[in-house]
């Protein structure tokens, strides 16, 4: 099977340095250098279909744009391309939520993925009207997706669960296709929801080693419901002609972070209830010290922004090996994004994904 590689939506602005935000983190100003408008998304989405890229992600939250909304609008300026949305159950019904993605189906021609988020942070959930715990908003996703996933089966459902209850729910038009559910999560409470729903589950760039154990942790757990998921990997890209041009950008990005921004950074992210977020963090220690944390793997992104704190850095054939490395464990599905997006995915398409299509690894879709 070819490997998917998707790129990332900067739906809180774009810069030459690193946009920080999520997860309790602030955005800074350079998320201003790019605001994202429809123009510039434009540029970026049509740019990822050009190069090959399938789909492109969206993040969710109060430090970004809604996903739902700018992505529906980027399917008019794109052909092709899909949009992994991401979303929080919980904040919509279970029901609506199932109609509007069977009428993004229908009106974008079949190109929307979705992208569970539990929410990490109580007191963002807690400004969105929620105020459930971090395990009971698993529970509540789990209650969500039972529901959705009958809905889009064209089922009549009644559900009268602890967080969700509807009567009599039914969609009148179904989703064609029915999305895939991307669902990450490094919690025992997200792995048994991930096992029992996730199409593609969905790590952060760890080291290699511990993304092993992650895959295996979560084949575990699904086996046990007769389910094998795909798997799939968050990550930053530098990509350059020759290795050390690639480390000399990542140098230019770590020199344009201001050593306070990245101690307040740090305490924001230190109180996240987020158990990725906190193995990001142990990557680095909040130190701009030891960066490379594998051979081509580099925390440095993490200072500033939470989430997915780790970029691939190298040229372009070590980046393909790396992402080699990572697919011989079992990781099939690559999001990437990069600083600025609309350049970056010119050195990762024109650079790297030849290469891995040589190998036999990529094919355009």
């Amino acid at each position: 099977m070819s490997l998917a590689f998707h790129w990332f939506l900067p739906t809180n602005g774009d810069s030459r340095h690193v946009v920080g935000g999520g997860h309790g983190s602030t955005p800074g100003a350079a998320g201003s250098d790019r605001p994202p408008s429809i123009a510039y998304l434009g540029q970026v989405a049509r740019s990822a279909e050009q190069l090959g890229f399938e789909a492109v992600l969206t993040p969710t939250g109060a430090w970004c744009e809604d996903a739902w909304l700018t992505t529906a609008m980027l399917t008019q300026v794109t052909e092709r391309l899909k949009y992994l949305v991401a979303f929080r159950p919980g904040q919509v019904s279970p029901t609506l939520s199932a109609q509007m993605a069977a009428t993004y189906q229908r009106q974008s021609g079949g190109r929307l993925l979705l992208n569970v988020v539990t929410g990490g942070e109580s007191a963002e959930q807690r400004a969105y009207g929620d105020f459930l715990d971090k395990n009971a908003r698993y529970a509540r996703a789990g209650e969500f997706l039972d529901i959705s996933r009958r809905l889009w089966a064209g089922e009549t459902v009644d559900h009268h669960g602890p967080h969700l209850r509807v009567e009599r729910a039914k969609l009148n038009r179904l989703p064609d296709p029915v999305p895939a559910v991307y669902f990450g999560g490094s919690s025992a409470a997200a792995g048994e929801v991930a096992a029992r729903h996730a199409d593609v589950y969905l790590t952060w760039g760890e080291p290699p080693a511990q993304v092993a154990e992650k895959i295996a942790w979560i084949r575990r757990l699904a086996d046990a419901h007769g389910r094998a998921p795909r798997f799939g990997i968050r990550l930053h890209v530098i990509a350059r002609d020759t290795s050390a041009q690639a480390w000399a950008e990542a140098d230019r990005l770590l020199a344009g972070m201001d050593p306070y921004r990245i101690r307040e950074t740090q305490r924001a992210l230190a109180r996240s209830e987020s158990e990725g977020q906190r193995r990001m963090l142990e990557l680095h220690g909040g130190s701009a010290e030891r960066l490379e944390i594998h051979p081509g793997l580099w925390a440095g992104i993490g200072l500033i922004r939470g989430g997915a704190g780790t970029a691939m850095v190298g040229s372009h054939r070590e980046v393909a090996a790396l992402v080699e490395e990572y697919h011989a464990l079992g990781i099939e599905e690559f999001i990437l994004s990069g600083m600025p997006h609309l350049e970056e995915a010119y050195w990762f398409g024109e650079g790297v994904l030849p290469l891995l299509a040589e190998r036999k690894l990529w094919q355009r879709p």
